[in-house]
């Protein structure tokens, strides 16, 4: 028989190196998530700060309506084009080496736009940053999806929604914040600038905590597609330029032209793209993502939102500060509750009854083609208006959560899930142009109202505002009838 001897008196035990090393695993995981969101919540940030400051940029710039439009919409046009090549990029060359590259193009491109001397210069640098954004942004899900697994992925994804939804409502708060204390005499400045301290930092630890790129044979075998990118690019820029320059030039000849010539390029871009999928290329957008069920109404119905969306903040900004007078900072906090309940609505609608959910898009178009229209009568009288106007705001943000949120949800839940990504990528470029698109086409309604009654003034920027804020209404009923039709099956 055996015996054992009791242990001695001996040291307090530790922590097992199995814990240590868990630890260890979870606070770099914590520093990985914190590096990448903050990036991500910097480039939305910025997507929304510049509105507020549109103002003072055209004071000190001397900038024309059309030149504040590009100012918006060049960072758009560059990250929506962009943005599923950047995707691939990072499959090709590494998430953590193009994530990187594409943090430095935006944080050089903050800097140079906080130090543009003119129109044309600040144009040119918010497509740079747009072009960063469009590198760094993609690989933000990517590395989550590859550093996280099961409830700590569920975590991260928690984390990256509410970064989205809290970005819009920052972004207006923050930019009003800067531009109002006109720091060091910078005036509008310091909204691109803050991009540079944060952007440096980000840089600095992204380096040594984001974890090195494996080679990774199958994904990188993808292809770029060159052709596509030049041809999508094309029939963007195509489109949007008349719209945005087509009133200041009473809409000459070259102007039909251009849009004619974008309907003919975006249809050679589909051909294209179909002739490459049947010759096993990787086309930029996969046809078969294309055709599957509900990611045509889907593409419709996240287009009206976000023409809707960034329409509603252009016309207002130019209106309430250049025609009733508010500061920045009174301009960004009165579009708070439009961002605010936007957020929330996007987080918060999976937990709404059961009998609600195949309601909520078409009631939530009509809500806000309701509210829009609210918008501007409330303040069709050429002053500011009291607790109505702001159940208005609300009621716009609500309304296009609900036309947003529950569509992209569905539209993504019901793909393959090896057409996810290309799914993911083509509803996110979806997206931008939306967003661009209304920037472009309800900001020359505003402004060629605007110009045809006299100029800005309270009254005449309240018109030009009622008849802007219809168009956005009428658009959004559009949506309302779109989410009555039923997905095929």
């Amino acid at each position: 028989m055996t015996t054992t001897t009791p242990p001695g008196p001996g040291p307090a035990p530790g922590p097992s190196p199995a814990t240590s090393k868990a630890s260890a695993t979870d606070n770099r995981s914590g520093r990985l998530l914190a590096i990448v969101l903050a990036a991500q919540f910097m480039a939305l940030l910025d997507v929304f700060i510049v509105n507020v400051a549109l103002p003072s940029i055209g004071a000190e710039l001397d900038a024309s309506g059309a030149g504040l439009q590009l100012v918006v919409a060049g960072y758009a046009i560059t990250y929506s084009v962009l943005l599923i090549t950047g995707a691939r990029l990072g499959d090709l060359l590494g998430h953590r080496r193009v994530y990187l590259a594409g943090l430095a193009l935006f944080t050089s491109a903050s800097l140079a736009c906080g130090l543009a001397q003119g129109t044309g210069e600040l144009i040119a640098f918010r497509l740079a940053q747009g072009a960063g954004s469009a590198l760094m942004i993609p690989q933000v899900l990517s590395l989550i999806q590859r550093n996280f697994t099961g409830e700590s992925r569920a975590k991260a994804l928690g984390l990256y929604s509410a970064v989205l939804a809290t970005g819009a409502a920052a972004g207006q708060v923050v930019g009003g914040v800067l531009v109002s204390a006109d720091l060091f005499g910078a005036g509008w400045r310091p909204v691109f600038l803050v991009n540079v301290p944060v952007g440096v930092v980000l840089l600095a630890l992204g380096t040594r905590v984001l974890p090195r790129d494996d080679a990774q044979a199958a994904e990188r075998s993808h292809r770029l597609d060159l052709p596509g990118l030049v041809l999508l690019g094309a029939a963007v820029s195509l489109f949007t330029v008349p719209l945005v320059l087509g009133q200041e030039e009473d809409w000459p000849l070259w102007s039909w032209l251009s849009l004619a010539a974008a309907a003919v390029i975006f249809a050679l871009f589909r051909v294209y793209e179909s002739w490459l999928a049947r010759r096993g290329g990787t086309p930029l957008i996969a046809p078969r993502v294309l055709r599957h069920p509900g990611i045509g109404l889907a593409i419709f119905r996240i287009t009206v939102v976000m023409a809707v969306n960034g329409g509603f903040l252009f016309a207002l900004t130019l209106h309430v500060q250049g025609g009733l007078g508010y500061s920045a900072l009174r301009a960004g906090l009165t579009f708070a509750p439009t961002a605010v309940v936007f957020g929330v609505v996007g987080l918060t609608w999976r937990t709404w009854p059961a009998s609600w959910q195949r309601a909520l898009i078409p009631a939530g178009f009509a809500l806000a083609a309701v509210s829009a229209a609210g918008v501007g009568l409330a303040l069709r009288d050429g002053h500011g208006a009291g607790f109505w106007l702001y159940v208005a705001f609300a009621g716009v943000g609500i309304g296009l959560a609900l036309g947003f949120s529950p569509t992209l949800t569905r539209a993504l839940a019901t793909v393959r899930p090896e057409d996810a990504a290309d799914a993911g990528g083509l509803l996110a470029t979806v997206t931008q142009l939306g967003q661009l698109i209304g920037v472009a086409a309800f900001g020359t309604i505003f402004l060629n109202r605007l110009e045809s009654l006299g100029g800005p003034g309270a009254y005449t920027s309240s018109d030009a505002l009622l008849v802007c804020m219809f168009a956005l209404a009428a658009t959004a009923a559009t949506g309302a009838v779109s989410g009555l039709v039923r997905r095929r099956r």
